[in-house]
This record gives C-alpha cells, sequence and structure tokens, in this order.
C-alpha cells in the first residue's frame, strides 16, 4: 500500500516566518488610542500599529502606537511612554510627540525591500508601500517613523495625507482660521463662553491710536504725532492703520508722496532717542523724477522734528547687509552641518563648516551695523533713516537691534514683545511668506526673525543679567512660528489679516458683529500655550530692573547692577598660547581694549595703517566705562566672542546632549539661590514690619521654577533626567544614527566660533 519512495511535501506557507529579532512587535495590551483634538481640528487619516524611532540601531527603545494626520498636526498617540525628566513644558497646544504641520520642511517616504525613497509633495501619487516615514522640520528635528507591522494601505494613506495637509493651497486652509472660528465664534455672532482672546494683555499690540500715543510720549518724541491718513488701508495695503509721522508734515502731504515709494510706504517712525534723534525707516522711492524732491522734503520733516535741528543721516541696509536670499543659504548650510550630516567628521571639518555656513557671519554683521546706528543717534546726535527696497525684512532686524541697544524699556519682557509687535507685525513683515506656510514660493522663503532672535541671544548671552527673560523664552518664541493659530506670526500685514478673516467669516456664516474680523489670539498670551508654572521659566533671575530692592542690615535699599571698575592695557603684544582657533582657555584672558573693541570697517587688513575713527572711538570709550545695565549696550563682536545658540540648533541632536550636565545646570542653581534669598527678604520684611515679631512667616508664592526649601538645613534635591536640553526633553524625537563619541566636545565646553589662522591674522590686534 505504502511506496517506499519518500515523497515531498507539498504544503505551502503564504505567511510570513515569524520575526525573533528586536524589530518584532510586542504584546502590547489593547486599549483604545485617540488623538487629542483643538476645537476645529478634525483626523484626517491614521495608521495603527506604527513605531516611531528613539534608538540608534534597534528597536529596543523605541515607541509603539497609532500615526494621525489631522488638519493641524502629525501626531503620534504611544502605547508606552519612555521616562521624562521631572522639571519639563507641558504645551498646551501640542502633545510631546506631535508636530505642527506648518512646521513639516519635508517628507521623505522610503521602501527598503525595493531600495527607493520619494520625497512626497502636496496632490502627488506614491506607487509603493512606504516601510518608513522621515519628516525634516524647521526647528532642526528629523523624526522616523517605521511601518514594519502596519497595514500597507493606511501607511500609505497617513504618508499621503500628511504630505498633502501640509501644503495648504490658500491661507484660509491654515488651521488657525478653524481654531478662532471653533474657539471664540459662535453662530449667533456672540463670543464662545464670553472668551476674549487676548483679554488683560499687558503687552501693547499697536493696532489703535492710543498704543501710539504711550510710546511718543514714553520716548519724549514730541515733534512727532499719530497718522490716521491709511484708516481702511486706504493708500498703503502693507503698512498698519496707525503710525507715527513727523508734525510738519501734514495728511495732504503724506497722501501726494506717498505713490512715490514702494507699496506706497510712506516712512515710518520707529523710536527718539533722548537727544531728540529719530528713528525713521523707510522704501526706496520709486519715481526717479520724484526722487530728490521727495526725500529733500523728507528729511527737512525730521530734521525740524529735532530740537537741536540736527541733520539726517542715510543708512543704505541693501548695500550693507546680506539678502533675504543669502541668510536662506546660510541656514539650509548650518541644519545640514547641524542636524542632517552625521558627525562623524573630525572637530576642526566641523567647526569649518560652520563657519563656512556664513550663519555666524551674517549675525555679526547685523550687530555691527546696528551699533553703526547707535554710533550715529548717541555720539553724533543725528537722526537716522534705514533705507530698505521694501522696508519689510532688513530693517525689521535693525530698528529693533538698535532700541534693545539704547533703550532698556525694550530689554524687559512686554517691551520686547511689544518692540516685536511694533516693527515686525504691524509694519508688516510677510511671516506668511518668509515662513512659507503655504510651501508655495521657496525663494520668499527666509528665516528673517531667526536671524533677529540669534542676534538678540548674542547680546543676552554677553549680558544677561539686563534682560528679563531668559533664553527659554527666546527658543519658545521660535517655536512659537510654527504654531500658526496665532495672528502674530501668520499674515504678510494687517490689511492680509483683516480681510482673510471677513471672507472665511463669510464662507462659514460666522457673524462677526462690531469685530468685523476673526480674533485671532496674539502669540503674546502665554497662557494659551504654557502653565502659569511653566511661564515662570521665561523670568530671568539675574535680571537687574531698573529698580530693585535688597535688604542691607535690616534695611531695604535700591540699587543697580553695575560692573567694578578696572584698569586694562591700551595694547596688547601677542596672542596667548591657548588660544586656538578663535578660541580662549580658562584661564586666558585678552586685554581690555582689543578684545572687546568693535571693528567697525569691512576691510580689516587695513585697520593697522588708518588711525582710529570717531566711530571706534565711541565703541572703545563704551568698553573703558562701568557698563550700566539699564543704560547703554554695545555687544562684542570680534569672532571668538560669539556663541553658537546651542539650546536652538544642537537641543534635537543626541551627541549634543549632556545628562544632568551644561548650562541648565548653573541656571537651575542660580534659581534656588535667587527663590532662596527672596524668600528670606520677605520674612526679613515681616519681622521688621511686626517690630521683631515673627508674625505670619507665610512664603509668598514663588516665581521661580525651582523652588527653595522652607529650611536651610534641608538643601533641594537635584531634579531627575535634568539635561542640557531643557525644558525640551528630546527623548521622544531623537532617531540618529549612531556613532562613537562626539567630535562637538570643546565647542560644547565653551568654544566660541573656531577661525583658521588667517582669518585670526586679519583680526584687528
Amino acid at each position: 500500500m505504502f511506496s517506499g519512495k519518500q515523497t515531498k511535501p507539498t504544503f505551502k506557507s503564504y505567511l510570513p516566518p515569524l520575526q525573533t529579532d528586536l524589530k518584532k512587535s510586542p504584546q502590547l495590551p489593547i486599549k483604545k488610542l485617540e488623538a487629542k483634538l483643538l476645537p476645529g481640528e478634525i483626523v484626517v487619516n491614521e495608521s495603527n500599529f506604527v513605531r516611531k524611532c528613539i534608538g540608534a540601531e534597534s528597536c529596543q527603545d523605541d515607541l509603539w502606537g497609532k500615526l494621525v494626520c489631522t488638519n493641524f498636526k502629525v501626531s503620534f498617540i504611544a502605547h508606552n511612554s519612555l521616562a521624562q525628566q521631572r522639571f519639563q513644558c507641558t504645551h498646551r497646544l501640542l502633545g510631546e510627540h506631535d508636530i505642527p504641520l506648518a512646521c513639516v520642511e519635508q517628507v521623505v517616504t522610503v521602501n527598503d525591500v525595493k531600495g527607493k525613497q520619494k520625497i512626497l509633495g502636496s496632490n502627488q501619487k506614491l506607487k509603493f508601500n512606504p516601510t518608513e516615514l522621515i519628516l525634516y522640520c524647521k526647528d532642526f528635528r528629523i523624526i522616523r517613523f517605521r511601518f514594519d507591522e502596519a497595514g500597507p494601505e493606511s501607511a500609505k494613506k497617513v504618508c499621503l495625507a500628511i504630505a498633502h495637509y501640509s501644503h495648504p493651497a490658500d491661507p484660509q486652509l491654515l488651521f488657525g482660521f478653524e481654531y478662532v472660528g471653533k474657539r471664540y465664534h459662535g453662530s449667533t455672532g456672540e463670543r464662545v463662553n464670553g472668551v476674549d482672546p487676548g483679554g488683560g494683555l499687558q503687552t501693547p499690540l499697536f493696532d489703535c491710536s492710543s498704543d501710539w500715543d504711550r510710546e511718543i510720549k514714553r520716548t519724549g518724541a514730541s515733534e512727532w504725532r499719530v497718522c490716521t491718513v491709511n484708516q481702511g488701508y486706504f493708500i498703503s495695503p502693507s503698512l498698519p492703520e496707525f503710525f507715527v509721522v513727523p508734525v510738519s508734515l501734514a495728511d495732504q502731504d503724506l497722501k501726494q508722496y506717498a505713490c512715490c515709494f514702494y507699496s506706497q510706504r510712506i516712512p515710518l517712525w520707529c523710536w527718539n532717542h533722548s537727544s531728540g534723534s529719530a528713528l525713521v525707516r523707510m522704501s526706496n522711492i520709486s519715481d526717479p523724477q520724484q526722487q530728490r524732491k521727495v526725500e529733500q522734503r523728507i528729511s527737512s520733516a525730521i530734521t525740524k522734528s529735532h530740537p537741536l535741528r540736527s541733520d539726517v543721516f542715510k543708512s543704505d541696509l541693501d548695500k550693507n547687509l546680506p539678502n533675504i536670499q543669502d541668510i536662506q543659504t546660510a541656514l539650509l548650510k548650518l541644519r545640514q552641518i547641524c542636524v542632517i550630516d552625521s558627525f562623524e567628521e573630525s572637530e576642526e571639518k566641523w567647526l569649518s563648516s560652520l563657519e563656512s555656513s556664513r550663519w555666524m557671519e551674517y549675525v555679526r554683521t547685523f550687530l555691527r551695523h546696528a551699533v553703526e546706528v547707535v554710533y550715529m543717534l548717541e555720539s553724533r546726535h543725528v537722526s537716522v533713516i534705514l533705507l530698505e527696497k521694501e522696508d519689510r525684512d532688513l530693517s525689521c532686524v535693525i530698528s529693533c537691534l538698535v532700541q534693545l541697544m539704547c533703550d532698556p524699556h525694550c530689554r524687559s519682557l512686554h517691551g520686547f514683545q511689544g518692540l516685536i509687535q511694533k516693527e515686525w507685525v504691524m509694519a508688516g513683515h510677510r511671516f506668511l511668506d518668509r515662513c512659507n506656510h503655504l510651501k508655495k514660493n521657496d525663494k520668499e522663503e527666509s528665516p528673517v526673525f531667526l536671524l533677529f532672535l540669534d542676534c538678540v541671544w548674542q547680546l543676552w548671552n554677553q549680558y544677561p543679567a539686563a534682560f528679563e527673560f531668559t533664553e527659554v523664552y527666546l527658543t519658545v518664541l521660535g517655536d512659537s512660528l510654527w504654531v500658526p493659530v496665532f495672528s502674530t506670526f501668520l499674515f504678510n500685514c494687517p490689511r492680509q489679516r483683516a480681510e482673510h478673516s471677513r471672507d472665511f467669516a463669510s464662507s462659514k456664516s460666522i457673524h462677526l458683529g462690531q469685530d468685523q474680523a476673526l480674533c485671532f489670539p496674539p502669540v503674546w498670551d502665554w497662557s494659551q500655550q504654557f502653565s502659569l508654572k511653566d511661564q515662570t521659566l521665561f523670568n530671568n533671575p539675574l535680571y537687574v530692573g531698573k529698580i530693585a530692592t535688597c535688604v542691607q542690615n535690616g534695611t531695604v535699599k535700591t540699587f543697580t547692577h553695575r560692573r567694578s571698575k578696572k584698569n586694562y592695557s591700551s595694547t596688547l603684544r601677542g596672542l596667548p598660547s591657548a588660544l586656538r582657533n578663535g578660541s580662549l582657555g580658562p584661564n586666558d584672558t585678552l586685554s581690555r581694549r582689543n578684545s572687546l573693541v568693535l571693528r567697525l570697517r569691512s576691510d580689516l587688513s587695513q585697520v593697522r595703517e588708518q588711525q582710529e575713527t570717531p566711530s571706534e572711538r565711541f565703541v572703545r570709550d563704551f568698553f573703558s566705562r562701568p557698563v550700566d545695565l539699564q543704560g547703554l549696550l554695545l555687544p562684542q563682536l570680534l569672532p571668538s566672542h560669539l556663541s553658537v545658540w546651542k539650546l536652538y540648533f544642537l537641543r534635537w541632536v543626541p551627541e549634543a546632549q549632556i545628562p544632568q550636565g551644561g548650562p541648565i545646570t548653573a541656571f537651575h542653581k542660580l534659581s534656588v539661590l535667587t527663590d532662596e534669598i527672596e524668600m528670606l527678604q520677605n520674612q526679613l520684611r515681616q519681622y521688621q514690619g511686626a517690630a521683631g515679631t515673627p508674625n505670619n512667616l507665610h512664603t509668598e508664592h514663588s516665581k521661580m521654577y525651582f523652588k527653595a526649601t522652607s529650611t536651610p538645613h534641608q538643601p533641594p534635591a537635584p531634579p531627575e533626567y535634568l539635561s542640557s536640553s531643557f525644558p525640551f526633553s528630546p527623548v521622544g524625537n531623537l532617531c540618529r544614527p549612531g556613532v562613537l563619541g562626539t567630535p562637538l566636545s570643546k565647542l560644547l565646553n565653551g568654544a566660541k566660533i573656531w577661525l583658521s589662522t588667517e582669518t585670526l591674522a586679519n583680526e584687528t590686534i
């Protein structure tokens, strides 16, 4: 019956073999994973059993969960969670693994089996099933998702949805419109729940004449007035409805001259120096036949506004500063070497690449030009006109930097926010185009605002006690560019906001009532993004205000922080032995004049052969005196004085993280110390008020993020998981390939900008 011949098996399995490697999906408990949605937010597509890459080679530390695309963000809802650092900011609009669609720079799909890779755009087709998704973000994050266990069709659909919704075709498709329409406006025209976006805000928005009136009085600009000639945007579509002009210029003159300027942008007053000198910004005159006549009339009006009738100095920014394309190219190179290229090169190659990106060079150029303008206002006592073709990019940076250096009010939190509102938002900086929220025209994209924040950080880094806000605040402000639910960084000008608001309200049958526009909240209402506790991270514990109090020998006194007077040598005969590539060793110092004096001339090789210019003498005199933190501040601008803004540019790089170390440790200790001093001062005041009786020693609510303990015998324990990336905790967002060691060790240990020997030789010493 049975044949002696052995038969071959005929059963064929169509199931894949069991996975025994580390990529095997863990046995997860069954639970419903749902994305947290904001008002107006809807789920577009999703995919289950997705792995978010955390580790470098294996998936041992990776997260499993659901990948969701909404009309606002890319959201990953994890089954399990990673250990978090004890102190961490919690964003109220975004979860730990959420990415706003506006922050997505590039969507890349990969198929490992076929060896294919494709960059997805809007309305594109995907012919292969993706096994991996890589998101390159504008805030320097690179995030990877794997679809090893996900259904191929759902993986393809969620990738296409992310690519499509991150490229909106119209401004009204940006999520901010749906969010504001649903949250703040009901169908009857009444605000939902009575919420008033921005209600009680202390920051002036400069959208009404009263804000400008207060600014005129604050700066003592008595010969300037608020102009209402552009109400209804009758003259210029990109100017605000209210702005300030010389008293001697009549409205009829402004209407007549407007057609001579590019985009009808009449000259705008920015600020007045205590000497009476004014800072004014102006677009170029488009009509050559009228150029001389109009320039003379404008200059004459500005001269009449000066108490000394001083001349007017014109600063052509287009000729002296890099253009927006140069700035964009520099940032792309910086991003390439910071987060895209591997760190396997030598230290010298990485740092030379940093120099060749020219980003730091441009930061230095803008700061140097701002100092030149400060010299004209402060020393020469003349008014300055900032000339730019359209007066919407470079002039925003320079006008703000000048005011930050000259006016201590602008270094306070609300003063700084009002400065940005006045010189960027209301003056018509093209945030929609420069941030490329619609991803329509890459030629218009440029990180001008980010360059400005880097310049501010350089000034903050040299004079930290002069600023009320912290480095964390500047970083959060930069990130807010990509959360487009606020009016601040969403539009090109106030008129565009008003027009799109009315059109959107009409299409959604939203009755606006007396508002005549959707009430977009300003970004300055930080309570919409962070809790009060997290907002204390914005408060600088080192800040010395104009009137600060201290208790000395039982008496409350006021003080201002001043640097002690020292004698410094006026010459330097050679470089310190430890000076390498522009960095100083811990025990090395440069002589005062040569390390701090700012060189204002572009041709550094000829400075030795020339006599000291008045502007150089002005800077030298400034650094020879003790610095008043509530007075004029000038930056130190030799290349070795500028640092890389590590908290912003390197926070997502695993190799750059220092567990339980880095500058944040010092910040933590200072915060605890400052809080303890404040607590002891309150106790002393209570003792003094009660004639020595310790009546009600109740400690007031601390303003510090880290609070001191109530007794000196119990010092505060160091927080868990504190790292150099605090408070952003990038643990859930790292997926770079692993490398041995880091060539950034010297940079992270405090080195400045590393330059070649030739570059250093050209520096004036």
